[in-house]
């Protein structure tokens, strides 16, 4: 199964794929992201704006994930990734889901009020606050609007939800079962630490 969990900026996807990760065995993180980095350095920085307006990223995301889809064995691939844009959307997921079945690539968008989720991009900020989240402050709102269309469901709403209450609600609605999470309150908070340092970008 592919597991696709979309969301604005701030909104948990990365948290989330991580500790489904860790729950799943046998489950992978595929971020296509990190085509969209590829890209962009291999343009002059004058050229580099929305690399999903790149043919290319979602020709090459879908690719990757089909072969991934195909050729991976043991667990669920786990995509975090905002995409709003709907014919974007029916390009990647949509194409994923003409070529493996609705049954084996799951949906879920992360909701939240404006609210929350600028107050988890103040928290990421290093210090800086939304100031270093600017971009993503931008987009917020326009996120948060396109999400909420048919198109992206399933929703979920996780306004009041922990990491792992998000996960396991996810794993639900795509049919999967994660081990019990059995972290305390201190572990929790450092894995959440760990993997948010662990995606920190600096270019």
């Amino acid at each position: 199964m592919l597991l696709w969990i979309n969301g604005p900026f701030g909104g948990g996807k990365t948290q989330t794929a991580y500790e489904l990760r860790r729950r799943l065995p046998g489950s992978v993180v595929c971020d296509p992201e990190h085509i969209g980095f590829g890209l962009h350095r291999t343009l002059p920085p004058a050229l580099r704006g929305d690399f999903q307006d790149l043919r290319a990223w979602r020709q090459g995301v879908h690719e990757v994930l089909d072969l991934a889809l195909r050729r991976h064995e043991g667990g669920p691939v786990i995509v975090p990734m905002t995409l709003t844009d709907p014919a974007y959307f029916a390009e990647t997921v949509g194409r994923l889901r003409a070529d493996h079945g609705a049954d084996r690539v799951c949906h879920v968008a992360l909701l939240a009020e404006r609210e929350t989720v600028l107050g988890r991009l103040a928290e990421r900020g290093l210090g800086r606050g939304l100031k270093r989240e600017s971009f993503a402050v931008a987009r917020l709102d326009e996120c948060l609007e396109r999400l909420a269309a048919p198109e992206f469901a399933h929703h979920l709403r996780t306004d009041r939800m922990t990491v792992p209450g998000v996960a396991d609600r996810v794993a639900e609605l795509a049919g999967l079962r994660p081990e019990p999470n059995t972290d305390g309150p201190l572990r929790h908070r450092l894995r959440r630490l760990r993997v948010g340092l662990a995606h920190i970008r600096f270019d």
